[in-house]
Order: structure tokens, then C-alpha cells, then sequence
């Protein structure tokens, strides 16, 4: 299956561009190469993916160990705004990069518009 690169970028870009308080989001295979991205440009994209990848991967562990189930969302919030990753299904993980002042529950609502608009492209 190939993957549309451009398409996903496209995404992405809609969603930044169109969603209040988000700054960047990228899309990660499970092994933690980046399939596409809109990133603040002084973030490292090759590390964002590998540590987007290797977070959600502990955090499904931590998921089991606890008896909590399948890990719908990983939340980081931080004093500069937010960390979400979210799975994209079994070939992908979508990380969101949001502000401070983003309202938690219309962000969570867009990100499960533009989960369920990425799946659809990576089928």
C-alpha cells in the first residue's frame, strides 16, 4: 500500500491552519518515522517522531499493567500548552501540539474529525 504523502500533509495543514490554539501535528508510523507533518519549524521532526512513536508504545504498557484497556489518547500538558497523541489505527499516530489558552473539549472534538479524515487517507 502506498501511502499519498501529499494528501496527508494537506491534512494536517487544514487542521492547523483551521482548528484555534493548534501550533503543529504529525502523523507516525508505530516505529517512529514521520509521514507527515506541520511542525513549528524548530522542532526536530525525525526526533518529534521517534519520541511521539516510543510514548505511545509505554504508554499502551502502562495502559495494560494498570488494566485500563486499549489507550484511546495520550495527554502531556506542560506550562506552554498541550501534547496529544492520539492512534490513527494500527499504521499511524497523530500528535497534536496545542496552546495553553486551547479549550480542551473543541480541541479533542477536532481531533477526532481529523482522526477519522486521516484514517480514511490511509486506507
Amino acid at each position: 500500500m502506498a501511502i499519498n504523502s501529499g494528501k496527508l500533509e494537506g491534512i494536517l495543514q487544514n487542521f492547523v491552519s483551521g482548528t484555534s490554539e493548534v501550533q503543529g501535528a504529525a502523523l507516525v508510523s508505530p516505529d517512529g518515522l514521520s509521514l507527515a507533518s506541520t511542525l513549528p519549524a524548530a522542532m526536530d521532526e525525525e526526533r518529534v517522531a521517534a519520541m511521539s512513536a516510543a510514548m505511545l508504545s509505554l504508554g499502551e504498557r502502562i495502559g495494560a499493567e494498570l488494566s485500563r484497556g486499549s489507550i484511546d489518547r495520550l495527554f502531556v500538558e506542560g506550562d506552554s500548552g498541550y501534547g496529544i497523541l492520539t492512534s490513527c489505527g494500527p499504521e499511524a499516530v497523530l500528535l497534536v501540539l496545542a496552546g495553553q489558552a486551547a479549550k480542551q473539549g473543541l480541541l479533542m472534538l477536532e481531533i477526532k474529525r481529523v482522526t477519522s479524515e486521516l484514517k480514511l487517507a490511509l486506507a
